[in-house]
């Protein structure tokens, strides 16, 4: 096996692997082999370079080129003298988990928060409610207490997602290059 073969042979396991994997960004397979061979380009390249490299259909490849800059994984870049659309991978691999995980985070804290809140309120009316059978009051301040729980949990979670927004995720948990500086 030449240089060549072994070179291709390790980018093309971490191809794979970027593929096993992309599902934790709701992406399908096909766009993580995508990505992986757009990740080992020294250029951006067009649907044409992608469909003729993986030997897919140009439209699978619009609709995955389309879902992964979605997430936030690729962008689109002009060049001077091209006519065609060119993409390329983000060089932020810490920045692309950042946004995804914080877009995804941040709308389920947001309808949870909502329905906390109701709730809460609903709760509290029935527990001031004096017409309500001691059964029922009962149990409307054992959920409320559950409920109590939950709006702790989504508050700390709203502050997580904070951390991540700020950076301040990298204070607790740095980046390898920062802590060899």
């Amino acid at each position: 096996m030449d240089g060549n073969e072994r070179l291709e042979k390790a980018r093309k396991r971490i191809t794979e692997s970027i593929a096993q994997n992309i599902h934790l960004y709701g992406l399908p397979p096909s766009a993580g082999r995508q990505y992986g061979m757009m990740f080992f380009q020294d250029r951006p390249l067009t649907l044409d370079d992608m469909s003729e490299e993986l030997g897919m259909s140009k439209t699978s490849m619009s609709t995955s080129i389309r879902a992964l800059a979605e997430a936030k994984l690729v962008d689109r870049v002009w060049e001077r003298g091209v006519r065609k659309d060119l993409y390329e991978v983000k060089d932020d691999w810490y920045q692309g988990f950042i946004d995804m995980f914080n877009s995804r985070w941040r709308s389920s804290v947001s309808l949870h928060s909502t329905a906390i809140r109701r709730s809460l309120n609903e709760l509290d009316e029935l527990i001031n409610d004096e017409t309500i059978s001691p059964e029922v009051l009962e149990k409307a301040k054992i959920d409320k207490e559950k409920i109590l729980y939950i709006r702790d949990y989504y508050d700390w979670l709203d502050r997580l997602i904070d951390a991540f927004e700020e950076h301040d995720i990298f204070n607790l948990v740095p980046k390898k290059n920062q802590t060899e500086e």
